[in-house]
């Protein structure tokens, strides 16, 4: 009996299941707090709801574009997770990068809401803030598949002829990100739109499992499955 190799598969578990947990605490709390930015005055301000929930429409329109791609992440987190074979502290590491940036979407999300109705020179700044935040995220979680493809990090290796395409794959919507922070710079509302479609690309497009031999999970953290 190797009793020797079933304590070290028992570690692992352990070590991914805390993983998972941690993750998806700091995910749920980061998607709770999207929430607290859509506010209005109530009853008895001589302001017609309809006119307030206009007049808040970025705020509704970036808390439903940052909910969808926390949610992606979540997803393709905890697809990716599940294909490991074992969990280091470099996995630990390039984790909390990735939920770094996580923590941040909240906030950048409230500053673009504010300052997109505004407009001006502030947007600008705003909408590179919210974009640079989702790019941060990227690196974090190509970091983390980058980390996957070398030694017996997952229990399914990708073959080595798929290993360019799923990069471009990671890298992709990096590059978006990378786009919509220049874009930003001329016109914060086209930003958000290629962001926005980034997202809708990733939620209803890429289908095909993390652990198949084909390419897997795009740059914006999202799932092939």
């Amino acid at each position: 009996m190797d009793t020797a190799g079933g304590k070290a598969a028992e570690d692992t578990d352990v070590d991914r299941t805390r993983l998972e947990a941690f993750s998806d605490g700091v995910f749920a709390v980061a998607i709770t707090l999207l929430a607290l930015n859509l506010t209005i005055e109530g009853p008895g301000h001589g302001i017609k709801l309809q006119h307030q929930l206009w007049e808040h429409r970025w705020s509704f329109a970036a808390y439903l574009l940052s909910f969808f791609i926390i949610g992606i992440i979540w997803v393709n987190h905890h697809v990716l997770i599940k294909s490991l074979a074992l969990v280091d502290r470099t996995l630990l590491f390039l984790n909390l990068v990735v939920l770094l940036f996580v923590v941040l979407i909240p906030f950048s999300t409230a500053t673009v809401a504010q300052y997109l109705p505004v407009g001006g020179p502030d947007v600008k700044v705003a909408m590179v803030l919210y974009s640079a935040v989702f790019l941060g995220m990227s690196i974090g979680f190509g970091s983390i598949f980058e980390w996957t493809l070398h030694g017996d990090h997952r229990t399914e290796p990708l073959p080595s002829q798929v290993h360019w395409a799923a990069r471009l794959r990671f890298v992709g919507g990096a590059g978006v990100y990378v786009v919509a922070i220049v874009v930003s710079l001329f016109n914060a509302i086209i930003a958000f739109v290629l962001i926005a479609l980034t997202a809708v690309y990733y939620i209803f497009w890429s289908q095909r499992p993390v652990s198949g031999p084909a390419p897997v999970a795009p740059g914006n953290g999202a799932p092939d499955g």
